[in-house]
């Protein structure tokens, strides 16, 4: 269901699935029944004591894994996947130096905000050993799509700015929390290459892309053509749990061996049984073609809406992971800041729910739960028509 209700029942269309976060639809039977099901016969048992549901679940992710990435972990949130993903950069190269776009998101704990690139998101604190680079922005950047040219800019960051030596990189495929913004095609073919000269190792932060989200891939990174080293997930994984993962080499893993490497709730039954049947259910209801599918209308009935609208400064996305920024002046692309304010709650007014990112918030997330249909992408469309129409 791609549906939420107030308190006076009222009907709203959720084109944000609560943060990128509700894949299946809302309370899907299958995965509800998954649920119940687990949590009669046992709800929670750690690691220490294996459950065949953590097996079952580990076994089913692996299998949707190009290469060799075949060792899962599982955590709570994406940002623990993405602070487990940099413990086992760090402790298998032997290097401290962590890389990441400006603009990314990748969390808010203590670690990951160091890697995390928005002022709005950080707090003052020491972020040590993590180096921004710029950031292969189509729309904003200063190379355009020239995947070239960024890619040198990070060569020259290790070059200049560390020992030569780092532990690795990381980047989101389509930054979420940025504002829907696509990397340059063939960027981290390029960045790849030269951060495993340089040591290091290669992560796809999938947290918001992942699960055929995207339609024409099941995974960000294969829009990209390249195999990680190191995957992290989350959101979409549990339909709504809290579930996370990181999906690793047997090589990788080895390394955590060293110490005892344990998460209280991650993999336990529940979520576990839950996310198996958010896996079953993409296959069965085949939603990553229902995204390619919806995705592409939505895109193209967005882009006629820019024709009318000057306030539209730019389209972008994939299938259903789609952005809409918002600007007063297209040729100097100002952020509409008060008007994108303006607008989401005249959407939220006429029963429509939507997403704002970038760093000024001028940008609408449209990320629905991937059972939205064509139907709702023209009342979508129709509202936003509407409302802007009013300003």
């Amino acid at each position: 269901m791609q549906y939420l209700f107030d308190e006076n029942g009222r009907r709203y269309l959720d084109a944000f699935a609560g943060i990128v976060t509700v894949s299946c639809g809302h309370c899907h039977s299958d995965v509800l029944n998954a649920i119940f099901e687990q949590s009669k016969l046992l709800q929670h048992a750690t690691t220490i004591y294996l459950h065949h549901a953590i097996a079952d679940f580990a076994e089913a992710l692996a299998s949707k894994m190009p290469g060799n990435l075949k060792v899962v972990y599982f955590v709570n949130s994406g940002t623990e996947a993405n602070e487990l993903a940099m413990l086992m950069a760090r402790l298998y190269t032997g290097n401290l130096g962590m890389i990441a776009l400006r603009n990314a998101y990748h969390g808010g704990s203590s670690g990951t905000i160091g890697l995390t690139a928005l002022n709005t998101w950080k707090y003052p604190i020491p972020q040590g050993e993590i180096h921004h680079v710029v950031n292969p922005d189509p729309y904003h950047g200063s190379f355009g799509s020239d995947a070239a040219r960024y890619a040198q800019d990070l060569q020259d960051h290790i070059d200049f700015g560390t020992s030569g030596k780092v532990a690795g990189f990381i980047a989101e495929t389509i930054q979420g929390v940025g504002g829907a913004v696509e990397l340059a095609p063939g960027y981290l073919k390029l960045v790849y290459d030269i951060v495993r000269k340089a040591g290091g190792v290669c992560i796809a932060d999938e947290v918001q892309t992942g699960f055929g989200r995207t339609g024409s891939h099941y995974w960000g990174f294969e829009t990209q053509g390249v195999i990680p080293d190191i995957v992290t997930m989350a959101k979409g994984i549990g339909n709504g749990l809290p579930l996370g993962a990181v999906v690793t080499t047997p090589e990788i893993a080895n390394v955590m061996a060293q110490k005892i490497q344990f998460n209280t709730f991650g993999g336990n039954p529940v979520c576990s049984a839950g996310g198996l049947a958010v896996l079953r259910v993409i296959d069965k209801e085949r939603r990553q073609a229902h995204c390619a599918d919806v995705g592409s209308h939505l895109l193209g009935r967005l882009r006629t809406l820019q024709e009318r609208h000057d306030i539209i400064g730019d389209v972008r996305g994939r299938g259903l992971m789609v952005g809409m920024e918002l600007v007063t002046d297209r040729q100097e692309k100002t952020p509409a800041k008060a008007e994108t304010a303006v607008l989401f709650e005249k959407l939220r007014e006429l029963g429509v729910l939507v997403g704002k990112g970038g760093l000024h918030g001028n940008v609408f997330r449209i990320k629905p739960p991937m059972c939205f249909t064509k139907d709702d992408a023209d009342f979508l469309v129709d509202a936003l028509d509407y409302s802007m129409s009013k300003l």
